[in-house]
């Protein structure tokens, strides 16, 4: 008996101990709304990886602050960031020496404390709902194969209390935002979802029977439409006003 006993105490031990990454599962776990999740969380985060800059968005937060729509055009653009665009198309942590060069990244993002950069998704209903970033500077080591697969950890716990506690972070839907949602055409909102699946100007066309130039201004009317100037921004934009996509994709009445 005590032979079985001792045999079973690594396991046990595994199980019951408590490593940092652990913790922050657990801080997860006791999270009481997004307010706590931004100021209490989100720095230890940064002291978990060491980072000179940490935060966790929504993207409903984003939206309803005139003061990070920047982050959305620029940061947050997959036409300008390949790092939200490998975040977008995946759904999976990214840092920036996966997806560009040294060189090229420091033209992309030319601050300081920005040398290297670490994203990883907040994922809803198959939506990408939020982001956690991480950034170090140019004397610190680069983000590695460990710190992304710690930050997978950390996102899927955090998808799993954003899926469970959603009266506590609801979405700031304003009837602005519905009603721009709501103007566009079942045509615009299919290749609305395509862009949402990362497909290409071209890949939408072939899929939808239309020209690639068709599908350009399309997006054009579209970005008007809802008062938006990149891919993410428009996809985020719908996502925050919990307008679902995928509602579109048997839809028979998909002429304009």
């Amino acid at each position: 008996m005590n032979h079985t006993q001792n045999q079973q105490r690594p396991l046990f031990d595994i199980m019951t101990m408590k490593s940092p990454l652990q913790l922050l599962f657990k801080e997860i776990d006791q999270l009481k709304d997004e307010d706590d999740l931004r100021s209490h969380l989100a720095p230890k985060i940064g002291e978990y990886f060491a980072a000179k800059r940490s935060g966790v968005f929504f993207f409903d937060q984003l939206l309803a602050d005139l003061k990070l729509q920047k982050l959305l055009k620029v940061a947050l653009s997959v036409e300008h960031n390949p790092v939200a665009r490998y975040l977008v198309e995946r759904h999976t942590p990214v840092h920036e020496a996966l997806v560009t060069s040294p060189k090229a990244w420091a033209i992309i993002c030319p601050r300081p404390d920005h040398w290297h950069v670490m994203a990883g998704p907040i994922v809803n209903r198959g939506q990408l709902v939020g982001v956690v970033g991480c950034t170090r500077d140019r004397s610190m080591f680069a983000f590695d194969t460990q710190n992304l697969a710690d930050l997978s950890a950390i996102c899927l716990h955090l998808s799993v209390w954003t899926a469970t506690c959603g009266e506590a972070i609801p979405l700031r839907e304003s009837p602005h935002q519905s009603f721009k949602s709501d103007r566009l055409t079942p045509r615009e909102l299919q290749i609305a979802e395509l862009v949402a699946l990362g497909r290409t100007n071209a890949q939408i066309g072939k899929e939808i029977w239309i020209t690639e130039n068709s599908v350009k201004q399309a997006l054009k009317r579209m970005f008007r439409k809802l008062e938006v100037s990149s891919r993410a921004e428009m996809v985020a934009q719908l996502s925050a006003t919990k307008y679902h996509l995928s509602s579109v994709k048997n839809n028979p009445l998909l002429a304009e």
